[in-house]
């Protein structure tokens, strides 16, 4: 009897100094959390959805200070403050990530996933944990990918209904080689230029047009400044969720867990408010007085032809290793 009692007080001692040293491993600290988006946007509802997920799971001592609309400056300025180590989170599109590990290009090749169970399986399959991996070296962390959506062209000149439309259009891109040869291929002429400046120069017709998931295109107002919305579907965009490894390595192994705890969680959520978003968006932007049009199949397949060599291009350029799981992922999801 005496044995059993000492066994029990014992287990008592031992779990008890386990739940105090887990405490004593989470410190108070306030993460600030950068990203390009209005606060009306999924993305800042997956950081609002992170923040309360860590103050539940680390007792209220991880805080999360959110700076949306590009307060920490633009997609590249931001990047170097997480690799700096004087910013801790950011939420770029994947497409950012392209200039200091050129693989994550992959997810920007046009026309490579169909619908969102594609692309989810693509990016938390293998592929989108061995992009992940190379990111550490960069001075980066990363905790999965959020949905930014599928991205269709918007201008002020005319409805795109087929190749040709975009031939001469100054399109405005993301910064990446990717984007930039897509849209060359269309005869378009792409301009790569920082988000934060985009709506100026729309406003001004420095550019005609540009190509972002209309959840993006509604809550930035650019049918204040855009004529037409054209159903392109081109390329599938994510945010992928960034924290500096500076920081990432100040943590404790149980701040280290509960922040991808609460990253796998709020990546659910962030998904399903993004496509719900998204569904709503167009009929949003219809009712402000932008044209919508769909895309004949007949017309999207020419489109999948001409920017076949860029994909061959680039595919060229990655890494061999990479670029077969690669192939092999795009096999097993489309199946």
């Amino acid at each position: 009897m005496k044995t059993s009692i000492f066994r029990l007080a014992l287990i008592g001692a031992l779990c008890s100094a386990a739940m105090t040293a887990t405490a004593q491993d989470i410190q108070e600290r306030t993460i600030r959390f950068g990203h390009l988006n209005n606060t009306d946007h999924p993305v800042s509802a997956g950081v609002q959805k992170f923040a309360e997920l860590l103050a539940a799971k680390s007792g209220g001592k991880l805080k999360v200070k959110e700076f949306p609309a590009s307060q920490l400056g633009n997609e590249m300025q931001q990047q170097s403050g997480l690799q700096g180590g004087v910013q801790e989170m950011s939420a770029p599109a994947s497409t950012s990530l392209a200039g200091i590990v050129k693989e994550f290009g992959l997810i920007d090749l046009p026309f490579s996933v169909t619908d969102f169970g594609q692309a989810d399986a693509l990016l938390d399959g293998p592929l989108g944990k061995a992009l992940i991996a190379k990111l550490p070296e960069k001075g980066l962390v990363a905790l999965g990918f959020w949905d930014l959506g599928f991205r269709n062209v918007t201008n002020s000149k005319h409805a795109i209904t087929k190749p040709e439309d975009l031939a001469g259009l100054k399109i405005r891109v993301i910064p990446n080689p990717v984007f930039l040869d897509t849209f060359k291929a269309f005869k378009a002429n792409p301009v790569p230029m920082p988000f934060a400046e985009l709506y100026g120069a729309l406003e001004s017709k420095a550019v005609d047009g540009q190509e972002n998931p209309y959840s993006v295109i509604l809550s930035n107002k650019f049918y204040e400044v855009q004529k037409y919305v054209s159903a392109t579907n081109h390329v599938y965009a994510a945010n992928i969720v960034l924290v500096s490894k500076k920081f990432w390595d100040k943590l404790s192994p149980a701040e280290q867990r509960i922040m991808n705890e609460a990253a796998d969680e709020a990546r659910s959520y962030q998904r399903k408010v993004s496509r719900e978003t998204a569904q709503k968006a167009v009929a949003e932007l219809q009712a402000k007085g932008i044209q919508y049009n769909t895309i004949e199949p007949g017309e999207k397949a020419r489109m999948q032809q001409i920017v076949k060599p860029v994909i061959e291009h680039f595919t060229g350029s990655y890494d061999p290793a990479i670029v077969k799981l690669y192939n092999d992922e795009l096999s097993r999801i489309r199946k």
